[in-house]
C-alpha cells in the first residue's frame, strides 16, 4: 500500500483537462476530420486507397472481391484514382506504423491532380469544420497551369480560369458575388437550384415541371417525398399529380400542375419549401504542414504545385539512384565483353561461385555487384545482338542519367513536368462544366411566390379589411340591383375602396396624419362575401385613429410626389421618397388643423391638374405648381375655399380632355367635361360639379373618367357593389342633378345608401389611391 501511495503524483485536474481535451482535439483536426491540402484526403481515404494498391485493385484488372467481405461485392479502382497513387514505390512519399504496427501506410499521396479542389471535402473537427465544394478538372488545371507561368498572380485574375463549384448533379448556383468572395477568401454561402423546365402537355394544355437537375448532395428520392408532404399537408398549391420518370441517361422529375396554378408562382413554392434550392457554406480549410489553414483558390493551388516539386524531386532522385546502380552494372558488363575470353577463363577454373567472384573482383577491379551480375549473366546475351543491346543500354542509361540530374538542378524543369502532367490530365480526364452560374441574384421574396393580380381592396367603417380580385366582379348595365361585396354587421357598411396590384406597396394614411406601410398581398384575402379582418391587427393605430386614404406604389424612386387633401380644403405636397420608410408605429404624414382630417392622398410628376370636390357639389380646379413642396410634418396650404358646412370629399388628378363622374348619397350621378370647370387658382371658391338636392343627396365622390371603357364599382353602406361602364352613362352639364345609377334598397326597411366610389379595369394604374 505504501508503494502504490509513492506512484501518486498530484496533478492539477485544470491543466490535466486542458492537456487531454487538446491532445483529443489536434487527433481529431489531424487524424479524422480535416484533409492535407497537399492530396485532398484524410487518413482514412489514404489507408483505403493504398489497401486496394496493395490488393491490386487496379483500374485495368478485372474486379475482385474486396478483403475478409467477400460475398456479392466486387471492388477495383477507377482509372482517374491510379493518379492518385502514381509513382508511390518511388519513395516519393513518407510512411509510418499503422495503429497497431503491424505494417506502414503513407502519410500522404502523390495526388499528380489537384484533388482538394477537384473532389472537395467535408469534415467536422473540435472547434472548426471543412466544407469544401468540387471544382471542374479542366479549370483547376488551367488555374495551375497560370500560376506555374507566373508565381505572383493575384487570387482575382485566377478567376477568369476557375468559375465556380462544379457540381457532379449539375444544377444552377446564383450569384457570383458569393462564389468570388469564397474562392478568394475561402469563406462563402452559395445558393444552388435545380434546373426545371416549364413543358405543356400536348393534350391537355395543362403546364407541368420537369425537374431534370438537383442541387448538390440532395437525394432525389426524399425531395420527391418532401413534395408529396407539403401537398399532402396543403402548404404546397397548384400540384395535381407528381411523378419520377428517372433513368439512366439521367434525371427527370415531373410536377403536374393544376389548370390555373401559375408556373413561376409553383416554382418559386418550390424552391422556397423544399431541397430544390439549397445553399452550400463553402469552408475551405485544410492542414498545410500539419496545422488547420483557411485557404483561398491560389493558396490551394499552391499548396498542390510545392507538393507535386517535392513529388516529382524524390521521383527523380529515386530513379537517379536506380540508374545510377543499373550503369555501374552495366560497366561491369562492357567490361567483361571486352575481355570475355579472360573472364570466361577466370570462371571455368574457379571452383566455385564465391572463388570466381572474388576472382573478377580482383583481377578486373569490379565490384561485387558487377561480379555478380556478370556470373549471373546468361550465354545468349554473348551473342553479337546480345552484346548490341548491352551497349545501347548503357549509352541510354547515360543519357537518363543526364537528363535526371538536369531535372534536379533546375526548378524550371521540374515545373515544366508539372505542367505536362496537368495538360495530361486534362485531355484524358477533363469534361465540360456542368453546374451553371447565373449572374442573377436569388433570394426568394415573397412576391416571388405571389401570383401578381389586382385586387379589390374594401374598408368598412369600422376598419375591417380585405382583398378580392377583381375577376369576381362582372360588369352590370345601369340601375343594376348589384352583388353583394362585404358581409356588414349592425350599422358597419364599407366606406372605402380601391384597386391595386398583390405586389404593390400600400401606405395608408389615417385620421390624424400618420402612414403607415403594408403590401396588398399582406391583407387577407376574402370572398366578395366575407367581411374581412379588422385593420387594428395589422397596423399599429393609435387610440381613435382610423383610416382615411391610401395609396399603391410600386417604388418610391423619382421625382413623385404625395399630395393631400383635408375636409377643410387644405392640400399639401411632398415627395414620394419621404415615406419609403414608415415605421411599425407609423411616421407623421402631415399636420392636420383643429377638427380637421385627412380626405384624400394622390401620386404626381408637378405638372398636373388638381379638382378638389365638395360634398355641397362644388369643384375647384387649379394647377398643382400653385402648391409649393414641403416637408413631412408641415400643415400646408389653402387649396379650396368652403362655404359654411361644406367639406372636400374627394381630388382628383385631371386634365382638360377627360370627364368627371359624380356620385351622390342616394344613388344619382352624371358626367361632365373637365374643361367645362373652369381653372381657378388655388383657394377659390370653384364651380358646380352636381344641383344637389332632397331627392340626389349629398356628393359622395367625383371620379375621374379617361375612357368611355373605363368602369367603376359603387358600393353601399349595405355592402352592395355594382359595377358599371361609364359608357352608360351620357354627359351632361354641371348643373344638373344627374340620372339614378344604383337602386337602392334594403332587406330590413332602414335606409340605404351609398357608401363610396372608385375606378376598376386594368387602366387602373399604381398609385391612383382611394375612392
Amino acid at each position: 500500500m505504501a508503494d502504490t501511495e509513492d506512484l501518486k503524483i498530484p496533478v492539477s485536474i485544470e491543466d490535466e483537462m486542458r492537456t487531454s481535451y487538446m491532445d483529443y482535439a489536434m487527433s481529431v483536426i489531424v487524424g479524422r476530420a480535416l484533409p492535407d491540402a497537399r492530396d485532398g484526403l484524410k487518413p482514412v481515404h489514404r489507408r483505403v486507397l493504398y489497401a486496394m494498391h496493395q490488393l491490386g485493385n487496379e483500374w485495368n484488372r478485372g474486379y475482385k472481391k474486396p478483403a475478409r467481405a467477400m460475398r456479392y461485392t466486387e471492388i477495383r479502382m477507377a482509372r482517374v484514382t491510379s493518379e492518385m497513387l502514381a509513382d508511390i514505390e518511388k519513395e516519393t512519399v513518407d510512411f509510418a506504423p499503422n495503429y497497431d504496427d503491424t505494417t506502414t501506410e503513407p502519410l500522404v499521396m502523390p495526388a499528380r491532380l489537384p484533388n482538394l479542389l477537384i473532389n472537395g471535402s467535408s469534415g467536422i473537427a473540435v472547434g472548426m469544420a471543412t466544407n469544401i465544394p468540387p471544382h471542374n478538372l479542366g479549370e483547376v488545371a488551367r488555374a495551375a497551369l497560370a500560376v506555374i507561368e507566373e508565381p505572383d498572380i493575384k487570387t482575382k485574375a485566377l478567376l477568369q480560369f476557375v468559375k465556380g463549384p462544379d457540381f457532379p448533379t449539375a444544377g444552377l448556383i446564383y450569384g457570383r458575388e458569393q462564389v468570388i468572395r469564397a474562392l478568394t477568401t475561402g469563406r462563402g454561402i452559395i445558393q444552388m437550384r435545380a434546373r426545371v423546365e416549364v413543358e405543356e402537355d400536348d393534350r391537355s394544355g395543362r403546364a407541368r415541371l420537369a425537374v431534370t437537375e438537383i442541387p448538390y448532395q440532395v437525394n432525389k428520392a426524399r425531395l420527391i417525398e418532401k413534395i408529396a408532404e407539403l401537398v399532402q399537408n396543403k402548404r404546397l398549391d397548384g400540384i395535381a399529380d407528381l411523378r419520377d420518370e428517372s433513368d439512366r441517361t439521367g434525371v427527370r422529375v415531373v410536377i403536374e400542375l393544376k389548370k390555373d396554378a401559375i408556373p413561376l408562382v409553383v416554382l418559386n413554392n418550390l424552391f422556397k419549401h423544399t431541397p430544390m434550392q439549397e445553399s452550400f457554406g463553402v469552408i475551405m480549410l485544410a492542414l498545410v504542414d500539419g496545422r488547420p489553414r483557411l485557404l483561398d483558390v491560389k493558396g490551394m493551388i499552391t499548396c498542390f504545385l510545392d507538393h507535386r516539386k517535392e513529388i516529382i524531386t524524390r521521383a527523380t532522385a529515386f530513379d537517379l539512384r536506380k540508374a545510377d546502380a543499373r550503369l555501374h552494372i552495366l560497366d561491369g558488363l562492357k567490361i567483361a565483353l571486352d575481355k570475355l575470353d579472360a573472364v570466361i577463363k577466370l570462371i571455368r577454373k574457379a571452383k566455385d561461385a564465391p572463388t570466381a567472384k572474388d576472382g573478377l573482383v580482383k583481377r578486373f577491379k569490379l565490384s561485387e555487384a558487377q561480379s555478380q551480375a556478370i556470373l549471373e549473366m546468361r550465354l545468349q546475351r554473348l551473342t553479337g545482338l546480345e552484346r548490341g543491346k548491352i551497349l545501347e543500354e548503357h549509352k541510354q542509361t547515360k543519357a537518363l542519367i543526364r537528363k535526371l540530374k538536369k531535372i534536379l538542378a533546375d526548378e524550371r524543369e521540374v515545373m515544366r513536368i508539372i505542367a505536362g502532367e496537368l495538360e495530361s490530365l486534362v485531355k484524358q480526364y477533363g469534361d465540360k462544366r456542368r453546374t451553371e452560374i447565373v449572374d442573377a441574384t436569388t433570394e426568394i421574396s415573397v412576391e416571388d411566390m405571389i401570383a401578381e393580380e389586382d385586387m379589390v381592396v374594401t374598408v368598412s367603417h369600422e376598419g375591417y379589411v380585405k382583398r378580392t380580385p377583381v375577376s369576381q366582379y362582372t360588369a352590370q348595365k345601369r340601375g343594376g340591383k348589384g352583388r353583394i361585396g362585404a358581409r356588414t354587421r349592425g350599422d358597419d357598411f364599407v366606406e372605402k375602396m380601391f384597386v391595386a396590384s398583390t405586389h404593390d406597396y400600400l401606405l395608408f394614411f389615417t385620421s390624424i396624419g400618420r402612414v403607415y406601410w403594408k403590401k396588398v398581398h399582406e391583407l387577407p384575402l376574402a370572398t366578395g362575401r366575407a367581411r374581412g379582418k379588422a385593420i387594428v391587427n395589422l397596423l399599429a393605430l393609435g387610440p381613435g385613429e382610423t383610416l382615411s386614404a391610401f395609396l399603391a406604389v410600386r417604388e418610391f424612386s423619382g421625382d413623385a410626389a404625395v399630395v393631400f387633401a383635408t375636409a377643410k380644403g387644405i392640400v399639401k405636397k411632398t415627395p414620394l421618397a419621404d415615406y419609403s420608410r414608415p415605421r411599425t408605429a407609423g411616421i407623421i404624414a402631415i399636420n392636420l388643423g383643429k377638427d380637421d382630417r385627412l380626405i384624400d392622398v394622390r401620386l404626381t410628376d408637378g405638372t398636373t391638374q388638381l379638382a378638389l370636390s365638395t360634398r355641397a357639389g362644388m369643384v375647384v380646379r387649379f394647377r398643382e405648381a400653385e402648391v409649393r413642396s414641403m416637408g413631412r410634418a408641415a400643415a400646408g396650404v389653402k387649396g379650396a375655399r368652403l362655404a359654411k358646412d361644406d367639406e372636400v370629399v374627394s381630388m382628383e388628378v385631371v386634365s382638360p380632355d377627360e370627364t368627371l363622374l359624380t356620385i351622390s348619397e342616394n344613388g344619382y350621378g352624371k358626367r361632365s367635361r373637365v374643361k367645362d370647370y373652369r381653372l381657378v387658382r388655388r383657394s377659390a371658391k370653384g364651380v358646380i360639379t352636381m344641383k344637389v338636392t332632397r331627392k340626389t343627396g349629398p356628393v359622395v365622390g367625383v371620379l375621374k373618367i379617361v375612357s368611355d371603357d373605363d368602369e367603376f364599382i359603387a358600393v353601399t353602406n349595405g355592402g352592395k357593389l355594382i359595377r358599371t361602364s361609364a359608357n352608360d352613362i351620357r354627359v351632361m352639364g354641371r348643373n344638373t342633378q344627374g340620372v339614378r345609377l344604383v337602386k337602392l334598397e334594403s332587406e330590413d326597411g332602414t335606409a340605404e345608401h351609398v357608401a363610396s366610389v372608385a375606378l376598376v379595369a386594368d387602366k387602373y394604374a399604381p398609385g391612383n389611391g382611394a375612392g
